[in-house]
Order: C-alpha cells, then sequence, then structure tokens
C-alpha cells in the first residue's frame, strides 16, 4: 500500500465530522433537516444566502461556513463513490473520473455571494 492510499481515509476524517456537526447543528438549532440529498443543498445555499444578509463578519460565521462545504462535499461523496483527499489542512472532492471540487471554497464563494453548493453538486455528479 502506498503512502497516499494510507492516507485516504484520514483525508475524510475532518470533513465527514465537520458535515454531521453541520447536520446536527442545524437539526437542533434551525430545525432544518439535511439528509445528505442533492435537493437539501437548495436549502443550505438558502441559508448561506440569508446569513450573507445579515452582514457578520467572517470570523463569526468561518466554521459554520466550513460544515456547509463539508455537507456539500458529503452529497458529493455518497452520490458519486468520490473520494476527499487533503493536503496542507485543505480538503477537496476528487470524482471517479479525477476531477478535483472544493466545497469548502465553494461555501465560501456562496457567502461572498459568487457560489451555489447546488450548482457545484449538480456539476459534480454530472461529470461523475
Amino acid at each position: 500500500m502506498t503512502e497516499q492510499q494510507e492516507t485516504r481515509p484520514h483525508a475524510a476524517a475532518k470533513p465527514v465530522r465537520w458535515a454531521a456537526d453541520a447536520v446536527a447543528t442545524m437539526r437542533e438549532g434551525a430545525r432544518v433537516r439535511l439528509d445528505y440529498s442533492a435537493q437539501s443543498l437548495w436549502r443550505v445555499d438558502r441559508m448561506i444566502e440569508d446569513i450573507r444578509r445579515e452582514d457578520p463578519p467572517y470570523p463569526a460565521v468561518e466554521n459554520v461556513l466550513r460544515g456547509f462545504g463539508a455537507y456539500a462535499g458529503e452529497v458529493i461523496v455518497r452520490q458519486t463513490g468520490a473520494e476527499w483527499w487533503s493536503t496542507g489542512g485543505d480538503h477537496w472532492i476528487r470524482t471517479p473520473d479525477g476531477k478535483l471540487w472544493d466545497p469548502v471554497e465553494e461555501a465560501r464563494r456562496c457567502f461572498a455571494g459568487q457560489g451555489s453548493l447546488r450548482l457545484l453538486c449538480r456539476d459534480a455528479t454530472a461529470s461523475a
């Protein structure tokens, strides 16, 4: 087994936990059910838009955005058989066609008004 193969399960540990935390927080705090479906990303995009309208400082929402991005990544993983990859503290999704996707960065782009987790998922699942 190569070193790269040995680190793959470890690469998924943090984003899987971040996604699960986002699901639990939304269920308990906002009473929003996230079920790891592509359709649920509509709700996530709307929640990010609502947060953006409140104009909080980025550091106040950084962990929430990371959780939403990881959640979107897990949606892609579950639909396509993709894998989490990690290097230098960044986490990406690698779909079976070899393309790399950055759902955590896409959540940040959504907060800036320039992205969509729903569209990222659509593109990633269509390419896989």
